[in-house]
């Protein structure tokens, strides 16, 4: 029997193995930094994990969140992690303070999916929209590549990587990263997603850089629940830090193309929450707006003449 067909006959009762162990994770693992690919971080990172196993399945969510944007980090795991089955393992470094008091954790979410970073603030939005189950440390003297003890300031391939390979290979069990904590991580406020007194009020989380149109957190359901309906006119304001950044009026509609080129709407998006643009426009560029905890926006709707 030649390697190839012993390797996929053995690869099934591997996954058994692991389960009957208790092991949760089903082999893939996610990387995400704000490293870019410029130079060789990220393959440094990769390199570490396929040296804890060749059997891992390496994916990438993004390398491309901006230096040091924890909140950002925050928002890419919430975006996309519902997408991914449960067990896969995601490696989130974005890390201003590395080799600071902050903890390096891996958490586990009620969704079964185990997140490898530092507490800072990166499981603020999949803590409220899933749930954290349950917080370990990482126990350095145990899940640390070999060798780099003296290496204060890529955490992210020294211990991140190599912890989150070790989980996503089953060579450890979620109980043997570390010690248990309080499920309680580092949160980054923001404005929730509400209905009063006749507005909707929430954050812009991020935007849809390519066209420059706007996204917010607030949820179709919450439009629907209080009487917003397409071809209803809507007032939009943006404050960032309670400033004024646009205040304007526009339609509510399913389609760019219900208004003319260059002219502003409001949609909801492929994630099914409310959005604003220009059609065939850039709205944050010519109007200033960008994205993070401290942007929000309030939504009203018009009165019908």
């Amino acid at each position: 029997m030649g390697k190839q067909a012993k390797q996929s006959l053995l690869a099934p009762l591997l996954l058994l193995v692991t389960i009957v162990n208790g092991y949760a994770q089903n082999g893939a693992l996610v990387f995400q930094t704000d490293f870019g690919v410029k130079e060789g971080a990220v393959a440094a990172m990769k390199g570490v994990a396929y040296g804890v196993s060749r059997d891992i399945r390496f994916f990438d969510l993004t390398h491309e969140i901006p230096a040091y944007n924890i909140w950002e980090a925050a928002y890419r795991l919430q975006q996309t992690l519902p997408y991914w089955p449960e067990g896969t393992v995601f490696v989130s470094v974005v890390d201003p303070g590395v080799g600071s008091e902050r903890k390096s954790v891996v958490a586990k979410t009620r969704s079964g999916h185990f997140i490898v970073t530092p507490d800072n603030g990166t499981l603020t939005l999949l803590a409220d929209a899933i749930g954290i189950d349950s917080l370990r440390r990482i126990d350095e003297t145990r899940n640390r590549l070999k060798g780099s003890s003296e290496s204060y300031t890529f955490h992210g391939r020294d211990v991140y990587a190599y912890t989150g390979a070790r989980l996503a290979a089953g060579v450890i069990r979620y109980d043997e990263v570390g010690p248990a904590l309080p499920p309680n991580v580092v949160r980054i406020p923001y404005q929730a997603a509400q209905y009063q007194n006749g507005s909707f009020t929430g954050n812009i989380p991020v935007l849809d850089v390519q066209y420059g149109n706007v996204w917010t957190n607030i949820p179709l359901g919450l439009l629907r629940e209080n009487g917003l309906q397409y071809g209803d006119q809507v007032e939009v304001n943006i404050t960032v830090d309670n400033k004024l950044v646009y205040k304007g009026v526009m339609p509510f509609a399913t389609t760019f193309s219900a208004v003319a080129p260059g002219k502003p709407v409001a949609y909801v998006n492929s994630l099914l929450n409310f959005s604003f643009g220009i059609n065939q426009g850039n709205f944050a560029s010519q109007h200033k707006v960008s994205s993070g905890s401290l942007w929000k926006v309030t939504v009203t709707k018009k009165p019908k003449p």
